[in-house]
């Protein structure tokens, strides 16, 4: 009997019309003081951490790579950390060239192993949507800082923006220092590295908290409640939503890539080669990188590089006869 009760109270529920012009002003203030709840204040000093160890993160990257090379792949995003690329086939380079080609290697950049996020800066989390004619009146700044920035970290503050915002400008920066002691670039690398993890692990409590968007057919992201109406989505253009994105919650990878390499250990050789791709392990490319200039890792690494792993196929011959 409760039960037939519920159900006629929702059906008559549902069933009354609502007047959204009366509902408008009041929605519209309720967005008004949500405005206001913004930023955090809990949230300001995780903020400044996240600026501070981006920071230290793109100068010891650069550092690193003063004594480290990186080749890139001239035809798709693949890159190598090492003075020379692998021969595995998984190139994906242009349209007409065939899948599961041999790289080939170019020297690679910054922009190479920290990949530059960016998104439209705006002066308020709640401020208008941007439509697509208003696209060249925002500045693009790196998705990073503008969570900082919203999450009410001081945009003027020199100690945590030293590092340019844009990595083109950091990546013009990597040139010859001074030689370092095996001793002074591993500390940098173990500096670099727990940076990397301190930025990641900062983005992801930001992101608990403010709300970010991510496009689900490309890499476009949006800090904001709503993403904005730019068409610039390269993969429908020739759509009937002609380049309209398609928003989603974004996360920690969306912010910060972690830019996946081949890693090669000691029973490897020293050329990757495709037969043995199934026993080579696969990192971040600044884990690697670290690694190679003296980084001591975590063990909740071990998995990913395989390191106690197999580096050639097991003879299935030897297992019979015993």
């Amino acid at each position: 009997m409760a039960l037939i009760k519920t159900l006629l109270c929702l059906r008559r529920f549902y069933g009354t019309k609502v007047d959204l012009r009366k509902l408008r002003p009041m929605i519209l203030d309720r967005i008004e003081k949500r405005a206001h709840a913004y930023p955090v204040r809990s949230m300001v000093p995780v903020a400044k951490e996240v600026l501070l160890a981006r920071n230290a993160h793109i100068n010891g990257v650069s550092t690193l790579l003063n004594y480290i090379p990186i080749m890139a792949c001239k035809f798709c995003p693949e890159i190598c950390i090492g003075e020379q690329g692998h021969l595995i086939q998984t190139c994906w380079g242009y349209r007409r060239r065939a899948k599961n080609r041999v790289h080939e290697w170019v020297k690679g950049g910054l922009n190479d192993i920290l990949v530059p996020v960016e998104t439209y800066h705006l002066h308020n989390m709640f401020q208008h949507v941007i439509t697509h004619n208003q696209r060249f009146d925002c500045d693009r700044i790196s998705a990073v800082v503008e969570l900082c920035w919203q999450a009410g970290a001081d945009p003027h503050d020199e100690n945590l923006n030293s590092s340019s915002t844009n990595l083109e400008a950091a990546d013009n920066s990597v040139h010859g220092t001074e030689s370092l002691s095996p001793k002074d670039l591993a500390f940098i690398a173990n500096k670099t590295f727990n940076a990397w993890e301190a930025l990641r692990s900062g983005v992801q409590k930001l992101l608990l908290v403010y709300p970010v968007k991510v496009c689900k057919y490309c890499s476009e992201v949006h800090v904001g409640p709503s993403g904005h109406k730019a068409k610039l989505c390269g993969m429908f253009k020739h759509e009937s939503w002609k380049g309209a994105h398609f928003w989603m919650k974004a996360n920690v990878d969306d912010l910060v890539p972690p830019k996946i390499v081949w890693r090669r250990r000691p029973q490897d050789p020293p050329v990757l080669v495709n037969e043995m791709r199934d026993f080579y392990g696969r990192v971040p490319a600044v884990l690697d990188l670290c690694t190679k200039a003296g980084a001591i890792v975590p063990v909740k690494y071990n998995c990913m590089m395989k390191v106690q792993g197999l580096s050639t196929p097991v003879n299935n011959k030897i297992w019979q006869e015993h």
